[in-house]
This record gives structure tokens, sequence and C-alpha cells, in this order.
């Protein structure tokens, strides 16, 4: 292979951009997990995370990717031929619903189009017909990586709430953790699930489960088996800033620096760069001529964008062109929108800079392959970032 001069831009939504100050975290020496200096480490982690996913409860962290984390939230809440109610918003509630089903539980798979979020009207006609009350958790994607859609979950809980049903709620935050707002005290969810390589600014490996007072008495009725993801044994020797087996150490090192990063920027601040580099993203999508995914502005997401190609144009194809010719990684559609989408993640360690490059690395690849396209699209999302700053300004 020939050499390329440059950096690769990894423009995927996730795994996303590692920092070098988080890089420099995890490249310290491996230290005796017993120790008092991992102690420290072990607490400072652990409650970093409770300012992180903005709760006064215990946060759990698993060394797995966010697979794990899903499994956990129902081992530990839940029992053979238990009804689940989920919600279809794109490949990964598939993906959950699937794992449900795999573990022996009865799951109620609302259908989407993959071009909505959640529906709370369709939970509440589901949950107001469990007269019986057989639903024992509502689980649902709170931003859908595969489709580039968030969900109002305050909405979900609501629902729960006004019909009185006394299920547990789940909310998968994988990739709106740290880049998106989320408050799991504030909405009321009893089981967060969440991933260390969106919006925390780390490599796969740490995942984590954010649990209510609910959730922790539901443990004691449950009988899925469950061994290296119970919640109880985690909880006794978290108390002291250990974990119950050898723990992912320098990711660690490295959770303890994002969360730094995140706290010292401040989480507002963190959503609202967001928020602006995602509005550019959609600005330029608008002026290219193309469609997005999501079709209701209130479910837009601010971690990634998912583009439709123009009909009889390969998603893949398109992909192909901007890696070979500027070494550019884009996300692929999963699922049911396979080869007909592509990603643009701009979640994590990200900024205005490399917002216009990304987009200018689909402008050109657009041109590139033969996608027919307006141009200008990079120019309006310069002039969104220009005036959106500015504006910052004054306001300060």
């Amino acid at each position: 292979m020939s050499i390329r001069s440059g950096r690769h831009f990894l423009q995927i939504p996730g795994p996303t951009n590692v920092p070098d100050r988080v890089l420099r975290a995890i490249d310290s020496p491996t230290i005796d997990h017993r120790g008092p200096a991992f102690q420290q480490l072990g607490h400072d982690v652990l409650e970093g995370m409770r300012t992180v996913f903005k709760t006064a409860s215990p946060v759990i962290i698993f060394p797995a990717s966010g697979t794990g984390a899903w499994e956990a939230a129902l081992v530990n809440t839940l029992s053979p031929g238990d009804k689940v109610l989920m919600y279809e918003t794109g490949q990964f509630a598939t993906l959950w619903q699937k794992l449900a089903s795999k573990l022996g539980l009865v799951v109620d798979f609302v259908a989407g189009d993959w071009r909505h979020g959640v529906d709370a009207a369709v939970l509440a006609e589901h949950l107001g017909a469990d007269t019986d009350k057989q639903i024992k958790a509502v689980c649902v994607v709170h931003n859908e990586t595969s489709t580039g859609i968030t969900s109002n979950i305050p909405g979900v809980r609501a629902v729960l709430d006004e019909i009185g049903h006394p299920a547990l709620l789940m909310v998968d935050t994988i990739s709106s953790l740290g880049s998106i707002d989320y408050r799991h005290d504030d909405w009321g969810v009893d089981v967060s699930v969440g991933g260390s390589q969106k919006g925390l600014m780390l490599p796969p490996g740490l995942s984590f489960n954010a649990i209510s007072e609910k959730a922790l008495a539901a443990t004691k009725a449950a009988n899925l088996p469950v061994s290296y993801w119970s919640w109880a044994d985690m909880l006794q020797p978290n108390r002291e800033g250990f974990f119950p087996y050898t723990p992912a150490t320098n990711l660690l090192f490295g959770l303890r620096e994002s969360i730094s990063m995140l706290l010292e920027e401040g989480l507002d601040q963190v959503f609202a760069r967001h928020t602006r580099l995602a509005e550019a993203t959609r600005r330029a999508v608008a002026a290219w001529g193309l469609e997005l995914l999501c079709l209701e502005p209130l479910n837009y997401s601010d971690a990634l964008t998912a583009v439709r190609m123009p009909s009889g144009f390969d998603a893949d194809e398109f992909r192909k062109v901007v890696l070979d010719e500027f070494d550019m990684s884009l996300g692929n559609g999963l699922g049911k929108v396979a080869g007909e989408v592509f990603r643009i993640g701009h979640l994590g360690s990200f900024n205005e800079l490399m917002m216009v490059g990304t987009l200018a690395g689909v402008e050109m690849g657009l041109a590139a392959g033969g996608v027919p396209h307006h141009p200008g699209g990079v120019a309006a999302a310069m002039e969104w970032l220009v005036s959106s700053s500015a504006s910052n300004r004054k306001s300060r």
C-alpha cells in the first residue's frame, strides 16, 4: 500500500476520534487494581459517570461493548417469559430486541419505518391494553445510530406515568451520552445503557448501566441467569472504588480524562456545540438537494446525520469513492437501509474546522462519484457556522 499524507478522517458515528489527552492517559503504566492508586481512579470514574448521566444513583461500569450493557440491563431485572415492549427506530433497536428474545423474554416489538422516532401515542395504546400489567419493561433507543433519529424520552416517561403503568423504563444512550442532553433522574429512567466509543471519546471496550432504586428493587425477583453482568457483584466492591474482576484499567485512565474534558467544557456547552455542528450538516445536505433519512425535525439527531442517496445510486459505492479519493470514512447504511444511506458522524471530540473538512470531503465525493447534487453545501454550512458563532459572541 502507498503511504498517504495527512490524517485519515474518521467520520463514522462511532467509534469516534480519540483526543490526544485521552490517548496520553490510556498510555500510562498499568497499576495494581487492588491498590490505593486504583482505588482513587475507581472512585473518580464511578462518581464522574454519575455526573455525566445526571443521576444520584449508581452507575456500573463493565469491560464490554454496548451490547454487554444491553444484556446486563435485562438479566438483572427480568425473568424468563417476562413481557417487554420495544420500539423499532432502526437497526440497534432491532438488535436489542433480538438479544431480548434470545434471553427468553417475550418481546412486543412495535414496528417503525426507520424515519421517525418513538411514537408515544402508539406506546400508550400498547400499555393501555395491558390491563393486567404483564409488560415488565419498556425499552427504547434515545439516539438511533443507524438512522440519525433522536426520540423523546420524557414523552415516553409521561405515557407510563399517565397510564400508571409500573413497567421499568430502559433507555439506550450509547450514541447520545456526552453528545445530546440526557437526564437519567429527571426523566425517570430506570436503566440507562451507555458505551465508551462515541460521545465519551474513548476506544470501544467500556459500557455502562445507570440504575434507579426501582431497578435495583427489581433484581430481587429477577431470575434470568446472571453472573458476569451481576449488578450485586459490582456494587459491593464499587463502594470502595474496586471491581469484582480484573477491570480495563487503562481504559479507565482514559475515561477519567474524558470526563474531565466534558466537565471542563461544561455539559451544556458540549451539547450546544453538537447542535451547531449538526445544524451545519443539515444545511449542507439541504443545499446539495439530498434528503435526510429522518423526516421529523423534532427528531433530528445532533450526533450524526443519515443521508439518503438519489434513486439509482449506491451509498456504499459513494463511500468507497470518498475513502479512496479523500481518505475519509463515512458510516454505512445498516439493516433495512443498507446501500441506501450514508452517515456523517459529528460527535465527540469535534470542532468547526473538522466539520467543514468533513463536508468538503462529502461534496468532493459527490462530484467525483457522479452523484446528482447541487454545489454549495459546504458554503451553506460555513455561513451557518460563522453566523451562529457571531450570535454566540454577542450573547456573551
